[in-house]
């Protein structure tokens, strides 16, 4: 009879890993715990921020209490924290906000799992009791939730405390009354579209923040050609994506043998011939400014002068999508057929200054709602820091024009949803009342986060503001951090997208569920290095 081996099998490739049970669960909860950790130092309004310091030549800075832009720029290793960082990345791309409070409720979450799982409770226990408990917990959040959007006069009110609430956590905080009321006007301008390409936002060193301003227009950071016009009105735009630099033979590796220098001069009066018979196919179009995505050489923008058309080169990819968008035109490549061609129109286009640099700038476009926002600020870190704050708030305040339910901030509605779930737990029999209390417990952690930020004394601030709710007299009282009290949200005008709030909630239940089933960790092998016979 053959002996059976008691030596462990190993069924992976040599170099493969594996992670089992306990150790699995520890790493994962760990990994997560620590992401928590790096970001929530910066929630709330007086949150701290964090150095970026890039890895190459060079050192690039970014100094930023975004959580989305701190946690896209640092590498994790860990699985369970890149699962946390692609969920806040889901948060930026949904509603613009709430990146932050996603994280960290999610890492709260855990580190109470991690408690439940040392008392020997099962992992599935614990997600059954999460379930119901996020069901009990929007539904008061729905319940809780105030629309104005059938008064108009309540609606603009709620969008400026929308976006005063948002920026009251940035670095635009001290001027939040100027750039709330300047992300209003131009999200408002957009009646409702909720198209965010046709705002354009425009950064220029120098002046201070509150320089900024919101031009009813569109500004192109570009230079017009050299004998051009500088100011046009009612012009039709031809916007290209074309080669407009071919007086150079273009054929790569070619070599052309002449037997003197009037055969160059004949291959380049060609070449001319070539470029001024293009300039004049796009002329037919009838149009009075041309804007080319890659450049224009001297010779067409010679002939362009002539012809008394403003030619405009090298407007990037993105400047071009936009100023399609805005002008209502199309990027075109071939110009044989002028019948075809979708052409731009604005009223006027003229050169104007911001600081010591020129601009271009397009005024009655056909799409009346585009907007320019111009930044100004001492260094590039607090213009591209005030750029993210800004899009935040644009973000938030489209999402409520489309979903206009509001909350009320400041730990109010975690508290609220908290409230209900542990009601849920005291009426639960068994085990999965354990798991509920965990998960008011860890609502309940955020205005902790928020108070112990401020510098405040977290135990005691939460302790009224859980005694207020539970009179069910507190539906509309949180922290406010100006004066280290409970304050009522209603009067103090702290408001939140329903939209944000119901995010962060079901985002990060979802994500620590999925943390919290993990019982295996199976790494690949890396792949080997295989030298290069045939270097090209």
């Amino acid at each position: 009879m053959a002996s059976l081996s008691m030596a462990p099998i190993n069924i992976f490739k040599n170099g493969a890993d594996e992670e089992k049970a306990e150790t699995a669960r520890m790493s994962s909860f760990i990994g997560a715990i620590a992401i928590g950790d790096l970001v929530k130092s910066t929630l709330g309004p007086k949150g701290m921020d964090k150095i970026l310091l890039g890895g190459g030549k060079q050192g690039l800075v970014t100094v930023t209490n975004d959580g989305a832009t701190i946690l896209k720029s640092i590498g994790v290793d860990n699985p369970a924290a890149k699962v946390l960082v692609d969920m806040s990345k889901v948060q930026d791309d949904e509603v613009g906000d709430g990146t932050t409070s996603v994280t960290v409720l999610a890492a709260e979450l855990l580190r109470e799992a991690e408690l439940l799982i040392a008392k020997k409770i099962h992992p599935q226990t614990i997600i059954a009791g999460w379930r119901k408990a996020t069901q009990v917990a929007r539904d008061a959040l729905r319940e809780a939730a105030v629309d104005h959007s059938n008064d108009p006069a309540a609606f603009q009110e709620d969008l400026l405390n929308i976006a005063r609430t948002t920026l009251s956590s940035k670095l635009l905080t001290h001027h939040k009354a100027h750039f709330s009321q300047l992300a209003v006007d131009a999200v408002m301008r957009l009646k409702g579209s909720g198209d965010l390409e046709a705002i354009h936002i425009i950064k220029k060193l120098g002046g201070s923040l509150t320089d900024s301003y919101l031009d009813e227009g569109f500004l192109l950071d570009k230079k017009i050609g050299v004998n051009q016009p500088k100011r046009m009105e009612n012009v039709n735009i031809l916007i290209a994506n074309t080669g407009m630099d071919t007086d150079k033979i273009k054929i790569f590796g070619s070599r052309v043998r002449v037997d003197s220098t009037a055969k160059v001069a004949e291959i380049e009066m060609a070449e001319k011939e070539k470029m001024k018979e293009k300039v004049e196919r796009i002329l037919k179009h009838g149009i009075n400014c041309f804007i080319n995505r890659q450049l224009i050489y001297n010779y067409p923008e010679q002939l362009f002068a002539q012809a008394g058309v403003m030619a405009i080169e090298h407007a990037d990819f993105a400047g071009v999508e936009r100023l399609a968008l805005v002008t209502g035109g199309e990027i075109t490549s071939t110009f044989d057929h002028p019948e075809l061609v979708k052409l731009g129109h604005c009223k006027l286009i003229e050169e104007v200054m911001i600081g010591e640099d020129t601009l271009i700038h397009f005024s009655g476009v056909a799409l009346g709602q585009a907007c320019t926002i111009v930044l100004r600020g001492a260094t590039q870190q607090i213009l591209d820091e005030a750029e993210r704050s800004l899009h935040d708030a644009l973000c938030v305040l489209s999402q409520t024009i489309k979903e206009p339910r509001t909350v009320y901030g400041g730990g109010c509605s975690e508290m609220l949803m908290a409230r209900v779930v542990t009601d849920l737990a005291n009426r639960t029999a068994g085990k999965e009342a354990v798991a509920m209390e965990s998960f008011a417990k860890a609502l309940r952690m955020l205005p902790t986060i928020i108070a112990d930020n401020a510098g405040y004394d977290s135990a005691d601030l939460v302790a009224q503001l859980r005694a207020a709710h539970q009179d069910n007299k507190g539906g509309t009282w949180g922290l406010d951090m100006n004066e280290g009290t409970v304050g009522n949200m209603a009067e103090l005008g702290i408001t939140e997208s329903f939209q944000v709030k119901r995010q962060v909630l079901l985002s990060a239940s979802e994500a620590a569920e999925m943390i919290l089933r993990v019982d295996n960790i199976i790494k690949a092998a890396p792949r080997k290095r295989v030298p290069d016979h045939h270097p090209c």
